[in-house]
């Protein structure tokens, strides 16, 4: 009886260090997804981010790109635990996944919030923005933010090209009797702001307001599910781990 009690250890032990390793496989490929989405949010994006008026959004991917990084390193030690069978190893895997788990959880939380608030933020912000900063000494960066939000998302102001009007840099000399910025004409070309026709700047419904208000919220979603993501997975991961750590104490003690 014992030695039959011995070997349906044995097998439990088995049939838990294999579930153990395809899902460790899982959650070190979704760490790599949460650290490519948290890059690739900062550097193609990042164009965008001066003229936000929190830093929630950056924060965000800064804190996906941490976890996922510690995700890939700790697969790399839950591989070693599973075919070592060492039950420190495994403690100390389960610690990580527990850290991990609620690192993303504050991510998911900020992104959350953020979400929440993010049209009303944007809304007083980006008008600001437009009117009292653009073009403004000191404000290089800002400037080329909208610059580029302008071209990317082929749009001309907050709401339209007649937000422009009243803005410090239109009404300066340094505007040179440009209506609007170089930035809203279709075909960039110096002084082309001069004329603000539709035939040749953009004339968008709702302006980039709306286009960078989607395109965040987007972002902001996608995040949301890549760290849901693998948060299931650190879930299964640690009912296995807890599993095949008392399996490990039973047949060996």
């Amino acid at each position: 009886m014992a030695h039959y009690k011995t070997e349906q250890d044995d097998w439990l032990i088995v049939y838990l260090k294999y579930l153990l390793f395809v899902f460790n496989f899982f959650f070190w490929v979704g760490g790599a997804a949460v650290l490519a989405v948290g890059i690739w949010t900062l550097v193609e994006k990042s164009g965008y981010l001066s003229v936000l008026a929190s830093s929630t959004f950056a924060a965000s991917a800064y804190i996906l790109i941490f976890a996922g990084a510690l995700v890939m390193v700790t697969g790399f030690l839950g591989f070693g635990a599973i075919l070592r069978e060492q039950k420190g190893c495994l403690s100390t895997y389960f610690c990580l996944l527990l850290i991990i788990f609620l690192v993303e959880l504050v991510a998911g939380v900020l992104a959350h919030v953020y979400y929440q608030r993010l049209s009303d933020e944007l809304k007083q912000h980006l008008n600001q923005t437009l009117a009292e900063n653009y073009g403004q000494p000191g404000a290089t960066q800002i400037t080329a933010s909208v610059d580029r939000l302008q071209q990317d998302f082929k749009c001309c102001g907050s709401n339209s090209s007649a937000d422009w009007q009243h803005s410090t840099y239109i009404l300066s000399r340094e505007a040179e009797g440009r209506r609007v910025p170089d930035s809203c004409c279709k075909t960039v070309v110096t002084h082309c702001g001069q004329r603000a026709h539709p035939s040749n700047i953009y004339k968008v419904e709702g302006g980039c307001l709306t286009k960078l208000e989607q395109f965040l919220a987007d972002h902001l979603l996608l995040m949301g599910a890549v760290g849901i993501g693998v948060a299931c997975l650190q879930i299964c991961g640690m009912v296995l781990t807890c599993c095949l750590h008392r399996r490990l104490q039973r047949h060996f003690y």
